[in-house]
């Protein structure tokens, strides 16, 4: 059951302006790659060979750092990639809003939130829109941690999620960083976050 790298479901320059080509091929044809690669050579002969990403996220206490970094690394590009398109941005509709609205009071209020939570991420990490207790929060992890982790500072469902380690901006924006989650909510795919708001509600 080894994992595979997905395969974007859109060209490496779709996301243009915002995030660049050649960004989006290194980031997804070498970094995410060497997730999945030492992934799998991580949990090789191991109880975790048989476990879904989800699974080994939900009990990374009880696996070793390998497996805690890149099977995180792995989860996380792989939700990455899925809320990213063209033609996209704009404001959230449905239910997802409706919860947006009710946890945050606005969409621009928990955009500044998620903004906060993503630039002051010290290093390398994530910020995260995610379901908690059947509502709404935002949080924050260090590296490739993610919210599924049992060790997770704040626990729940990602539906939404921001990689701010340098590799996925500094090509373009260098030190930049504020400006690199300013663009990025124009490639966000609202349907696809609404759909994972969906199945974490259900």
């Amino acid at each position: 059951m080894a994992f595979k790298l997905p395969d974007l479901a859109y060209a490496f320059n779709a996301l243009e302006p915002h995030i660049d080509a050649h960004t989006m091929e290194i980031h997804h044809d070498k970094h995410h790659n060497a997730y999945v690669t030492n992934l799998n050579n991580a949990i090789a002969g191991t109880d975790a060979e048989h476990m879904s990403i989800e699974d080994i996220c939900k009990n990374i206490s009880k696996l070793p750092a390998p497996v805690r970094n890149n099977g995180g690394g792995h989860y996380n590009h792989s939700l990455f990639w899925s809320i990213l398109g063209p033609n996209a941005g704009g404001n959230p509709s449905g239910k997802l809003a409706d919860a947006i609205n009710a946890a945050f009071t606005s969409f621009d209020k928990m955009k500044e939130e998620f903004n906060k939570a993503a630039t002051t991420r010290f290093g390398s990490g994530w910020a995260w829109l995610l379901v908690h207790d059947g509502k709404l929060t935002i949080s924050s992890t260090p590296n490739q941690d993610n919210p599924l982790m049992d060790i997770a500072e704040v626990k729940g469902t990602p539906i939404m999620g921001l990689d701010v380690w340098e590799h996925a901006y500094y090509l373009h924006y260098q030190n930049r960083r504020p400006d690199y989650i300013n663009a990025w909510w124009n490639v966000v795919n609202w349907t696809a976050v609404a759909a994972r708001y969906e199945e974490a509600t259900k």
